[in-house]
C-alpha cells in the first residue's frame, strides 16, 4: 500500500505482471496455425493480455465503460467553445441513450456507467447515475488551486471504489470516459507541468476552438501555471490543475491494475489521468492498453511519454470513453485467438520446415 497522508488516501498496490510466463505465451502464439508473425501487432496484443491475466487461454469477463463527469472552473475563463452547463446537459444525454458512447457500448456488448464526481448543476436522480459528488465544479485554477487535497482524496476515492465495485460483478476488462467542459485545459496543464513540454504542445483546440481561440486559452493556461510556480509532485499538480473527473479516473486507474484488468485507455484527458497514476506508480502502464491516438494536441506526445502505441488513429476527438469502446473488439480478438486458434501440432497441420 502507498500512503499518502495530506490527501487521506492508502492506495492499492499494483504488481507487474509475472514475466515467468512470457515464454510460453510467446511459444503459444507463435505455435497458432499461420505463417509466424503474420498477425501483425494482434500478436503483441495478444501477448499483452496473457500476461495481465497470467495465462495461454484468457478470458475477457464483463467490460466495462465508466465515465465520469465534473466541471471546472476554469471554463468561466472562457478556454471552451461551449458554456459550462453542457457538462450537466451531456450528463442527461448519457442518461438517455442518446450520445456516442451509449451507441457504441450498445453495439459492441460493453457495461457502461455514469458517475457525477462534481457536476456543477445539480442533476437529477436517475437509475443510470452513480453520485460520487464531492462539490459543484472545481474552482478556476488560474487564481487557486482548482481542488484542496481532501477534495482530491474523494473523488481518487471515488474512482477505486467504482473500479472495486465492477470487479465484483465480474469485470476484467475496462475502460475510462469522461465529461467536462474545459477539462483539455487541466489535462494540458497536467501534462505539460509533470513532463516539462511546453504549453504549446499540449494544448490544443478541445471542443474545436477557432485560432483565435486556441491562442487566447493558451495565454490563460499559461498564466494559470505562472501563478503556481513550486508545484511539482503529481498529487500536487492534480489537485492544482486536475478536475474530479480527472482525479476519479486516476484513482479508477490505479485500482483497475491492482485488480489485474485489462485497462483501455481512451483519449488525451483519459492519457493525462494515466500521467498521475504513473507517476504514483509506473507499474500501472503494464495493465494499459492503448486505444487510438487522439486527433487533440499532446496525446500523441503523451502516448510517447508512455512508450505506448495506439491501436487506432481515427482522428477522435470526443471523450467519453469512445475510442476505447471502439478497441474492445480488437482486444476482444486478440484474446480469442490466443485463446481457441488451433497450433500446428493439435491440428496436424504442418509448420514451415526448418
Amino acid at each position: 500500500m502507498t500512503h499518502f497522508p495530506d490527501y487521506a488516501l492508502t492506495l492499492p498496490p499494483i504488481d507487474a505482471p509475472d514475466e515467468a510466463v512470457r515464454a510460453t505465451l510467446q511459444a503459444a502464439i507463435d505455435d497458432k496455425t499461420k505463417p509466424l508473425g503474420s498477425l501483425g501487432r494482434l500478436e503483441a496484443l495478444a501477448l499483452q493480455i496473457g500476461m495481465i491475466r497470467g495465462g495461454t487461454t484468457p478470458e475477457l469477463t464483463r467490460p466495462a465503460v465508466i465515465v465520469f463527469a465534473g466541471d471546472h472552473g476554469v471554463a468561466d475563463a472562457g478556454v471552451s467553445a461551449y458554456p459550462a452547463e453542457v457538462t450537466a446537459q451531456m450528463v442527461l444525454n448519457f442518461l438517455n441513450g442518446g450520445a456516442a458512447i451509449n451507441v457504441f457500448t450498445r453495439l459492441h456488448g460493453l457495461a457502461l456507467e455514469v458517475v457525477d464526481v462534481g457536476v456543477r448543476a445539480p442533476l437529477p436522480a436517475s437509475p443510470g447515475l452513480v453520485n460520487c459528488r464531492v462539490a459543484n465544479g472545481t474552482r478556476n485554477f488560474v487564481e487557486q488551486a482548482a481542488m484542496t487535497p481532501a477534495e482530491t482524496g474523494a473523488a481518487i476515492n471515488a474512482g477505486i471504489v467504482r473500479v472495486l465495485r465492477h470487479a465484483q460483478l465480474g469485470t476484467n476488462v475496462i475502460g475510462f470516459g469522461e465529461m467536462g467542459i474545459a477539462n483539455t485545459s487541466a489535462a494540458a496543464c497536467v501534462m505539460s507541468r509533470l513532463t516539462g513540454l511546453p504549453l504549446e504542445a499540449c494544448t490544443g483546440r478541445g471542443t474545436g476552438l477557432d485560432d483565435a481561440g486556441v491562442t487566447r486559452k493558451r495565454e490563460i493556461l499559461a498564466c494559470a501555471l505562472a501563478q503556481h510556480p513550486d508545484v511539482t509532485a503529481p498529487l500536487d499538480v492534480l489537485a492544482t490543475f486536475g478536475g474530479f473527473e480527472i482525479a476519479a479516473m486516476v484513482g479508477a486507474f490505479l485500482a483497475a491494475a491492482a485488480s489485474r484488468m485489462v485497462i483501455l485507455v481512451d483519449g488525451f484527458i483519459a492519457s493525462a489521468a494515466l500521467l498521475v497514476a504513473a507517476r504514483i506508480d509506473p507499474n500501472v502502464l503494464h495493465y494499459c492498453v492503448y486505444s487510438h491516438c487522439s486527433h487533440e494536441q499532446g496525446h500523441r506526445a503523451l502516448l510517447a511519454e508512455f512508450g505506448g502505441e495506439p491501436l487506432l488513429a481515427l482522428d477522435l476527438r470526443l471523450g467519453e470513453g469512445t475510442g476505447a469502446a471502439l478497441a474492445w473488439p480488437l482486444v476482444a480478438s486478440a484474446a480469442a485467438f490466443l485463446r481457441e486458434m488451433a497450433t500446428f501440432s493439435g491440428a496436424g497441420v504442418t509448420n514451415k520446415s526448418a
